[in-house]
């Protein structure tokens, strides 16, 4: 914020040809990536290149025997090396635990954003082979769409229609500008002031056991706050920095915490790696026509496997397959006779349950976090420490309950003199927002970075 970013702003401003902007995006987006990962930047670049060049051999044979044999091609290799980088350990190991073999693990580090860098270049490959895009001749375009630092550590997953027309022409506004710095700022509040100063109480609570009913639910609670607020602050950010320099970036969630089923919340949550599952897998393997309970359950056996290389990711997303399934079977048409506030109670019990998944990756935690929870154990009701707790975080809490919601935004449109407060009070907020941040930042070595494996 105060080194690399003011840097591209002054070097990219003082720039006006759109393709020389480019370049300046490419470059400072690779040394972006080199600050957080120096040895694997050659990856990114050497995937980038290697999709550019197959995307034109496709495009050059579409409709052929060759054209089809090399997108097949293409395609593995992706999946290749998201797998050599994210799932060789998790799967040696499996074969050491299956067969009492003692097969060496590779030590390899995970790339950070692999998941998502990997996931655009299929999404480009395979647009290009349908025809829905046509392969630039200029490695330039294929740079800038995989590399774009805002999205390229945590998303949105984007696809190259998307930004196409945006990467050769584009207009900076004062107004889209300003609208960037608000969006960045409540992105970068949401992950630093809420998501962190909730995570904090997360370990406490949970890690090594909670020590009371009451504490293996608020700690589940403020896991879910965690999770959506970082994710979500991400995500925010991306889409601010991505409209101070003249993109539109997709939004990726609405709102998912007001859902009153599975299915409504994964079309609220992480709405770019939905619509990934949703055009690339789950049509393609027949969708809703044919054997669409086997297509649903591949799609969540593959999303959580997405999300991890471990055991408790491939339950979770199982689960939600479940739960979807279920609903699609009959209880949609049961939930629907009820009040929707049942409907969203529902929801918000069985949601904190998979987060318990999501959270552990020790499956004996998380069943034993489970009989916590629903009172399998001898633990009390609620303790003195937990009660400490609980007072300490209660308006933390309750802010973040609030701000998950579309509560706040419909009331300022809705009421003009809250409309013209806010416009007023906005300047205020940023600095405000950005100042705190900065202090926590600074003094706190809590700063987590839950996408790491992705």
């Amino acid at each position: 914020m105060y080194l690399f970013f003011p840097a591209l702003l002054i070097t990219y401003f003082v720039i006006r040809n759109t393709t020389y902007r480019n370049w300046v995006l490419i470059l400072f987006s690779f040394a972006f990536y080199a600050w957080g990962e120096p040895v694997w930047v050659v990856l990114l670049l050497a995937a980038s290149l290697i999709g550019y060049l197959l995307a034109i051999a496709i495009d050059r044979r579409r409709g052929t025997l060759q054209g089809k044999i090399i997108f097949i091609f293409a395609i593995a290799l992706n999946i290749g090396i998201l797998g050599f980088f994210k799932y060789t350990g998790f799967l040696v190991d499996n074969i050491n635990e299956l067969l009492g073999t003692h097969i060496s693990n590779p030590d390899v580090s995970l790339p950070i954003g692999i998941s998502f860098f990997t996931f655009e270049i299929i999404c480009y490959l395979s647009d290009v082979y349908k025809g829905a895009v046509k392969a630039p001749r200029s490695p330039m375009k294929m740079l800038l769409y995989v590399s774009f630092f805002p999205h390229l550590i945590a998303g949105p997953i984007i696809r190259y229609s998307d930004i196409e027309g945006q990467m050769e022409k584009r207009k900076v506004t004062l107004a889209g500008f300003s609208d960037g710095i608000n969006r960045f700022i409540i992105g970068l509040g949401k992950k630093v002031i809420i998501a962190n100063l909730a995570g904090e109480t997360v370990s406490v609570m949970l890690e090594g056991g909670a020590d009371s009913v009451a504490a293996a639910w608020f700690g589940v609670c403020l896991f879910a706050i965690q999770i959506y607020f970082d994710f979500s602050g991400y995500s925010d950010m991306a889409i601010g920095l991505g409209k101070m320099f003249g993109f539109t970036l997709n939004e990726n969630f609405n709102h998912p915490y007001i859902s009153k089923s599975a299915g409504e919340f994964w079309r609220r949550w992480n709405m770019s790696l939905g619509g990934f599952f949703r055009d690339y897998v789950y049509i393609p393997l027949g969708g809703n026509r044919s054997n669409y309970v086997r297509n649903l359950f591949v799609v969540w056996l593959l999303t959580g496997l997405w999300h991890g290389a471990s055991w408790n990711f491939i339950i979770w997303g199982l689960y939600f397959g479940l739960l979807i399934w279920l609903e699609r079977l009959f209880l949609s048409k049961l939930l629907g006779k009820l009040p929707g506030f049942v409907s969203h109670i529902y929801f918000l019990l069985l949601m904190l349950v998979g987060w318990v998944w999501f959270y552990f990756t020790d499956i004996g935690d998380a069943f034993h976090t489970l009989g916590i929870m629903f009172g399998a154990t001898n633990l009390p009701l609620s303790t003195v420490e937990f009660s400490l707790y609980f007072n300490e975080n209660i308006v933390l809490f309750l802010v973040a309950i609030v701000a998950s919601t579309p509560l706040v935004g419909a009331l300022i449109m809705r009421i003009p003199s809250l409309r013209n407060y806010a416009d007023w009070v906005q300047p205020v907020y940023n600095v405000a927002i950005l100042t705190i941040a900065t202090i926590l930042l600074v003094g706190s070595t809590y700063n987590p970075f839950l996408y790491y494996r992705f």
